[in-house]
């Protein structure tokens, strides 16, 4: 097996994640309540903030602002560990037959794909970059048509901030965004 390796590069605490459900089961959004207990006890064991965030369906992308780099996998393996004790057997069954034999050992339940994609952000033209991708990904998998129509994303927070117009992602916008690739 191999060893697979995390960046930590001190003084970037700005990081962003693609986090996806195993075989992209569909429980996210009918279970975003969830979602958000398991982010809010995270919360309560490690310094960080949710800087930008969408979820659909069978994923979320994710910039945290993390206090301590190096604590990044302990928070979404936190985030992912008690979102799956508490979604219940039922769910757990849909996936019951696909669990590898180690998934069975270890006892999961098959929520998650167990890697996670994820990028520490460089500079501002890439925090910027990679906010315009969270912010477009309802409308890019057929959502909404709008990015503001999203009540899953963090969008509408940084309209009030002024960083986004509320009709943002015209077609010179989208062109930039459909370009990039992050999941």
């Amino acid at each position: 097996m191999s060893n697979y390796k995390r960046l930590f590069i001190e003084g970037n605490n700005y990081i962003f994640f693609t986090i996806v459900t195993q075989y992209r089961i569909k429980i996210l959004i009918s279970h975003i309540e969830l979602l958000r207990e398991a982010f809010k006890n995270a919360m309560s064991k490690y310094k960080f903030e949710i800087f930008a965030i969408v979820v659909l369906d069978e994923h979320f992308h994710v910039i945290l602002k993390v206090d301590k780099i190096d604590e990044y996998p302990k928070i979404i393996y936190s985030v992912k560990n008690d979102f799956s004790r508490k979604i219940g057997e039922d769910i757990a069954e849909i996936n019951k037959e696909r669990l590898s034999e180690s998934k069975i050992k270890r006892k999961e339940k098959g929520i998650w794909q167990r890697r996670y994609w994820e990028h520490t952000i460089r500079d501002e033209k890439d925090l910027h970059k990679h906010l315009d991708y969270i912010h477009y990904n309802p409308i890019k998998h057929g959502y909404t048509e709008q990015a503001k129509d999203w009540k899953y994303s963090s969008f509408n927070k940084f309209v009030k901030m002024g960083y986004y117009d509320a009709d943002w992602c015209n077609f010179e916008d989208k062109n930039e965004i459909t370009q990039l690739e992050f999941e």
